[in-house]
């Protein structure tokens, strides 16, 4: 890097020329094995920060210790061509400001051109577009740059800023990401203020050299993080798009499921005392929950989005409604041929025209009677078709038997052809006992968790993410063993994996846009997932977390219809105990 202004000709803060001693050189030689020493101890250290905040800290902090600087300003370049201040210290003023200070710079960005010129006038926009170090002895002596802005802060602050050096920072490709600026050497035994010496210069080059290499990695470490993200969020949309039903389930499971693993960290019920996860851990969880229904990519829509028993490509209870008008309509032709042939002139006396008339009178009556109740059973036994069809908690072996019954029922298709009035796959469908699925449209569905799984461990994970496809393919997994698709018992799953469970049957219990079922309201999902945790299908301490942290509340003012939030009473959930 070149050097704008040369400093005075010393070696090293407080040593002369020609005069030292062989003690005098043993301790310089000392000091520079010193200096190198921490040059390489914040190296390491900047190596392996995440928190960028704490990352731009280190390399201000550490320039400024290996040079005794008082002040100094970090910048970074930003997409418009200026420099943004991110961390700001004098320590003789006790100005500690940007970076994990929690205290904002409230600087305006130093602009490298203006009305379309290069901004060479102030000197860390010079450092940044010439690319070079600029080391100035005296900012009060230097020519060629403004320090109106300088000198108007040390009149305010009482305050004399003498050397400057400047040090641009570039990354692998050489090129600009930020510039260091540091003000003031001290003389390390009188706090004298020094030019920057050679030495200085040198190791703030080689530092603001490490210190580009680790603000670049941790950028592409951190777009790299923001891409995978995106993506992986980018998947859940898609699939909650692919069906109008399931909208917003793969961005409400992640949300729970992190609400949850917070509060189960502060617990000390069961193993949970010992569950302290670490920010990369609660990390895991949240890419975990993001991806756990990726498996739905495959799964057909005629089944995610069937929300009677007779849905296919269209819901057939209307065609089986028609059959019942049909029915209805051959009743009223038999009635009225039938009726016809009553009102046929009559023959014979007077006195057997008028027993014949009495007759027929009687007939009729009857004829009629038998209509309406024959019209009256089909509209109940059309309106029971229909309710049936409505997925329900549970439908009795009765009500099985009476669709059986309706199903014998004879008629005439569009081709004159006499058959039964429901098919045996039509009686299969409308006799499900619960939902709206059958035993193989269920096995379908739930065949979205292995291929979850089957997606998930063919990824590369980083060490991080590991527990990634054990987490999100173990969501439909129970305590007792009764779960799917591997039957685990609540001893073989993690913890993270036991959050995933409860998070993704709550978010069930209460949505909204379910095809089978209307919202549930906030207390009736409770009792629920109260009954769950009884039934060993949930894990028992997680529910208490869940309860007793009141996750529920929090979730439903931000996510539930205020129309599905009523009061709860929590000593009424089952399996909980206030």
């Amino acid at each position: 890097m070149g050097t704008y202004a040369s400093p005075v000709s010393c070696p090293d803060h407080g040593t002369e020329h020609g005069s030292s001693t062989s003690d005098e050189l043993e301790k310089l030689r000392t000091h520079l094995l010193a200096r190198v020493s921490r040059l390489n101890e914040i190296g390491v250290a900047l190596s392996s920060m995440k928190n960028p905040d704490l990352l731009l800290e280190t390399i201000l902090l550490g320039a400024k210790a290996l040079t005794n600087a008082d002040a100094g300003t970090l910048y970074t370049l930003t997409e418009n061509q200026t420099l943004k201040f991110q961390i700001l210290r004098t320590d003789s003023l006790n100005i500690a400001q940007g970076g994990t200070t929690g205290v904002a710079i409230k600087l305006p960005e130093l602009p490298l051109y203006r009305d379309g010129r290069p901004n060479l006038s102030m000197v860390a926009a010079y450092t940044a577009l010439k690319e070079e170090t600029v080391n100035i002895p005296d900012a009060y002596e230097a020519e060629g740059f403004d320090f109106s802005g300088m000198r108007a802060f040390d009149a305010a602050m009482k305050y004399r800023s003498q050397s400057f050096l400047t040090v641009p920072l570039k990354n692998h490709e050489n090129e600009l990401i930020g510039v260091l600026q540091l003000i003031n050497a001290k003389d390390p035994d009188t706090n004298e203020i020094l030019p920057f010496s050679a030495e200085d210069q040198q190791l703030a080059e080689s530092l603001a050299s490490q210190a580009a290499i680790a603000l670049t990695n941790q950028r592409l470490i951190s777009d790299l993080k923001k891409l995978f993200e995106a993506f992986i969020q980018t998947i859940a949309t898609a699939i909650d798009e692919k069906s109008p039903y399931t909208g917003g389930h793969g961005h409400r499971v992640p949300i729970l499921s992190d609400m949850l693993a917070k509060a189960a960290k502060e617990s000390e019920l069961g193993d949970l005392k010992d569950f302290h996860p670490t920010e990369d851990e609660l990390y895991e969880i949240r890419i975990a929950a993001w991806m756990h229904d990726c498996g739905k990519v495959v799964t057909p829509e005629y089944v995610v989005d069937k929300s009677t028993k007779l849905e296919t490509i269209y819901d057939r209870v209307h065609t089986v409604s028609t059959r019942f008008e049909v029915l209805k309509r051959d009743a009223e032709i038999e009635f009225l041929n039938k009726k016809l042939a009553l009102l046929s002139p009559c023959g014979g006396s007077a006195h057997d025209a008028i027993t014949q008339l009495e007759e027929q009178n009687r007939q009729l009556t009857a004829l009629e009677k038998a209509l309406q109740e024959r019209l009256a059973q089909l509209e109940a036994d059309r309106k029971f078709i229909m309710e049936c069809n409505v997925g329900g908690e549970f439908m009795s072996p009765e009500l099985q038997e009476r669709v059986k019954t309706i199903a014998q029922y004879r008629w005439l298709n569009p081709k004159g052809q006499e058959e039964p009035f429901l098919s045996e796959n039509e009686v299969y469908n409308l006799c499900i006992p619960k939902g709206t699925l059958t035993k193989e449209e269920r096995a379908v569905i739930n065949n979205h968790v292995t291929v979850t799984k089957k997606m998930l461990v063919k990824l590369p994970f980083p060490k991080i993410l590991r527990r990634v496809p054990e987490i999100a393919g173990s969501h439909h997994e129970t305590m007792d063993g009764s779960g799917y698709p591997e039957g685990l018992v609540r001893a073989q799953m993690s913890i993270p994996a036991r959050i995933m469970a409860v998070a993704d049957v709550f978010e069930a219990l209460t949505a909204s846009d379910r095809p089978y079922k209307p919202a549930k309201s906030l207390s009736a999902s409770l009792k629920i997932l109260g009954f769950m945790k009884k039934d060993q299908h949930i894990d028992p301490d997680l529910f208490d977390v869940f309860i007793r942290s009141k996750i529920y509340q929090q979730y439903a003012e931000q996510y539930l219809d205020p129309s599905q939030i009523d009061v709860v009473d929590e000593s009424k959930i089952p399996g909980y105990t206030p």
